[in-house]
Protein backbone atom coordinates (compact mmCIF):
# COMPACT_ATOMS: atom_id res chain seq x y z
CA UNK A 1 0.00 0.00 0.00
CA UNK A 2 2.85 1.99 0.88
CA UNK A 3 4.16 1.68 -2.83
CA UNK A 4 1.53 2.51 -4.33
CA UNK A 5 0.81 6.00 -2.29
CA UNK A 6 4.09 6.94 -2.98
CA UNK A 7 4.45 6.05 -6.61
CA UNK A 8 0.58 7.88 -7.11
CA UNK A 9 -1.27 4.85 -7.91
CA UNK A 10 1.69 3.64 -9.54
CA UNK A 11 1.93 6.49 -12.11
CA UNK A 12 6.04 6.56 -11.08
CA UNK A 13 6.57 3.43 -12.87
CA UNK A 14 6.42 5.35 -15.97
CA UNK A 15 9.71 4.56 -17.82
CA UNK A 16 10.21 7.92 -18.70
CA UNK A 17 9.25 11.29 -17.62
CA UNK A 18 7.97 9.79 -14.29
CA UNK A 19 7.67 13.44 -12.25
CA UNK A 20 5.09 14.98 -15.24
CA UNK A 21 3.26 11.81 -15.31
CA UNK A 22 2.78 12.11 -11.76
CA UNK A 23 1.54 15.76 -12.62
CA UNK A 24 -1.01 15.06 -15.38
CA UNK A 25 -2.68 12.20 -12.82
CA UNK A 26 -2.59 14.72 -10.25
CA UNK A 27 -3.76 17.53 -12.46
CA UNK A 28 -7.20 16.49 -12.76
CA UNK A 29 -7.77 15.13 -9.41
CA UNK A 30 -6.96 18.12 -7.77
CA UNK A 31 -9.18 20.24 -10.74
CA UNK A 32 -12.19 18.24 -9.29
CA UNK A 33 -11.51 18.06 -5.63
CA UNK A 34 -11.55 22.33 -6.21
CA UNK A 35 -14.43 22.32 -8.41
CA UNK A 36 -16.31 20.40 -5.63
CA UNK A 37 -14.90 20.94 -2.41
CA UNK A 38 -13.33 24.51 -2.93
CA UNK A 39 -9.74 25.38 -2.39
CA UNK A 40 -9.26 25.45 1.19
CA UNK A 41 -10.22 21.41 1.38
CA UNK A 42 -7.71 20.88 -1.20
CA UNK A 43 -5.16 22.91 0.58
CA UNK A 44 -5.99 20.87 3.46
CA UNK A 45 -6.09 17.47 1.91
CA UNK A 46 -2.97 18.52 0.32
CA UNK A 47 -0.89 19.20 3.31
CA UNK A 48 -2.42 16.07 5.01
CA UNK A 49 -0.88 14.21 1.98
CA UNK A 50 2.17 15.34 2.35
CA UNK A 51 2.44 14.76 5.55
CA UNK A 52 1.74 11.70 5.75
CA UNK A 53 4.19 11.15 2.47
CA UNK A 54 7.07 12.26 4.20
CA UNK A 55 6.75 9.58 6.82
CA UNK A 56 5.86 7.03 3.92
CA UNK A 57 8.99 7.93 1.78
CA UNK A 58 11.18 7.85 4.79
CA UNK A 59 10.38 4.62 5.82
CA UNK A 60 11.16 3.91 1.97
CA UNK A 61 14.31 5.75 2.05
CA UNK A 62 14.95 3.10 5.03
CA UNK A 63 14.37 0.04 4.07
CA UNK A 64 15.50 0.47 0.05
CA UNK A 65 18.70 3.28 0.66
CA UNK A 66 17.35 5.20 -2.03
CA UNK A 67 16.93 8.69 -1.60
CA UNK A 68 14.49 10.58 -4.07
CA UNK A 69 13.63 7.85 -6.10
CA UNK A 70 12.71 8.69 -9.78
CA UNK A 71 9.17 6.76 -9.19
CA UNK A 72 8.64 8.31 -5.70
CA UNK A 73 5.85 11.16 -7.25
CA UNK A 74 3.51 11.81 -4.41
CA UNK A 75 6.00 14.95 -4.28
CA UNK A 76 4.66 15.46 -7.68
CA UNK A 77 0.78 15.74 -6.34
CA UNK A 78 1.56 18.37 -3.40
CA UNK A 79 3.08 20.54 -5.63
CA UNK A 80 0.50 20.67 -7.88
CA UNK A 81 -2.43 20.64 -5.90
CA UNK A 82 -0.63 23.40 -3.69
CA UNK A 83 -0.56 25.24 -7.21
CA UNK A 84 -3.78 24.90 -7.65
CA UNK A 85 -5.26 25.77 -4.21
CA UNK A 86 -3.76 29.10 -4.59
CA UNK A 87 -4.15 30.24 -8.43
CA UNK A 88 -7.45 28.90 -9.95
CA UNK A 89 -9.25 28.99 -6.11
CA UNK A 90 -12.68 29.46 -7.69
CA UNK A 91 -15.25 26.67 -7.42
CA UNK A 92 -17.41 25.95 -10.41
CA UNK A 93 -19.23 23.50 -11.64
CA UNK A 94 -18.73 20.99 -14.77
CA UNK A 95 -20.72 23.23 -16.94
CA UNK A 96 -17.77 26.16 -16.35
CA UNK A 97 -14.65 24.53 -16.45
CA UNK A 98 -13.96 25.87 -20.14
CA UNK A 99 -15.27 29.29 -20.05
CA UNK A 100 -12.86 31.32 -20.36
CA UNK A 101 -13.72 34.42 -18.02
CA UNK A 102 -13.69 33.01 -15.07
CA UNK A 103 -10.03 31.67 -15.69
CA UNK A 104 -10.37 28.28 -14.31
CA UNK A 105 -8.73 25.84 -16.72
CA UNK A 106 -5.98 28.69 -18.24
CA UNK A 107 -4.74 29.31 -14.50
CA UNK A 108 -4.81 25.34 -13.79
CA UNK A 109 -2.92 24.97 -17.17
CA UNK A 110 -0.59 27.35 -16.67
CA UNK A 111 -0.49 26.32 -12.73
CA UNK A 112 0.88 22.86 -14.31
CA UNK A 113 3.32 24.43 -16.57
CA UNK A 114 4.85 26.84 -14.07
CA UNK A 115 4.86 23.93 -11.81
CA UNK A 116 6.64 21.72 -13.95
CA UNK A 117 9.31 24.52 -14.88
CA UNK A 118 9.91 25.39 -10.82
CA UNK A 119 10.04 21.66 -10.33
CA UNK A 120 13.16 20.76 -13.23
CA UNK A 121 14.48 24.21 -13.22
CA UNK A 122 14.87 24.22 -9.09
CA UNK A 123 15.77 27.91 -8.90
CA UNK A 124 16.57 29.85 -5.18
CA UNK A 125 15.42 27.92 -2.37
CA UNK A 126 14.03 25.02 -4.10
CA UNK A 127 17.11 23.82 -5.57
CA UNK A 128 18.41 24.20 -2.74
CA UNK A 129 15.77 22.05 -0.43
CA UNK A 130 16.78 19.57 -3.62
CA UNK A 131 20.26 19.42 -2.91
CA UNK A 132 20.88 19.65 0.98
CA UNK A 133 17.73 18.62 2.82
CA UNK A 134 17.50 14.41 3.25
CA UNK A 135 14.67 11.90 3.76
CA UNK A 136 10.84 12.85 3.26
CA UNK A 137 11.30 16.14 4.02
CA UNK A 138 13.82 16.86 1.27
CA UNK A 139 11.81 14.88 -1.64
CA UNK A 140 8.63 16.63 -0.91
CA UNK A 141 10.17 20.27 0.28
CA UNK A 142 11.07 21.36 -3.15
CA UNK A 143 8.12 20.64 -5.08
CA UNK A 144 6.10 21.91 -2.17
CA UNK A 145 7.42 25.37 -2.39
CA UNK A 146 7.70 24.52 -6.16
CA UNK A 147 3.65 24.30 -6.12
CA UNK A 148 3.69 27.56 -3.63
CA UNK A 149 6.09 29.16 -6.59
CA UNK A 150 3.78 28.53 -9.46
CA UNK A 151 0.59 28.69 -7.71
CA UNK A 152 1.19 32.71 -7.26
CA UNK A 153 2.98 33.37 -10.28
CA UNK A 154 -0.43 31.65 -11.99
CA UNK A 155 -2.20 33.82 -10.04
CA UNK A 156 -0.08 36.87 -10.63
CA UNK A 157 -0.14 36.41 -14.09
CA UNK A 158 -3.89 35.92 -14.17
CA UNK A 159 -4.73 39.04 -12.94
CA UNK A 160 -2.10 41.27 -14.68
CA UNK A 161 -3.85 39.75 -18.32
CA UNK A 162 -6.96 41.01 -16.12
CA UNK A 163 -5.58 44.22 -15.61
CA UNK A 164 -4.03 44.36 -19.51
CA UNK A 165 -8.24 43.41 -20.24
CA UNK A 166 -9.11 46.84 -18.92
CA UNK A 167 -6.92 49.08 -20.06
CA UNK A 168 -7.33 48.41 -23.59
Amino acid sequence: MNYFFITLFYSGLSPKASGTVGTIVSLPLGMLILMYFGSQTLFLATALISIIAIKSINKYEKRTGIHDDKRIVIDELAGMWFALSIAPAVMIGMDDITALENGFLIQSLLSFALFRYFDIAKPSIIGRIDREVKGGLGVMGDDIIAGFAAGISSALIWQGLLKLQTLV
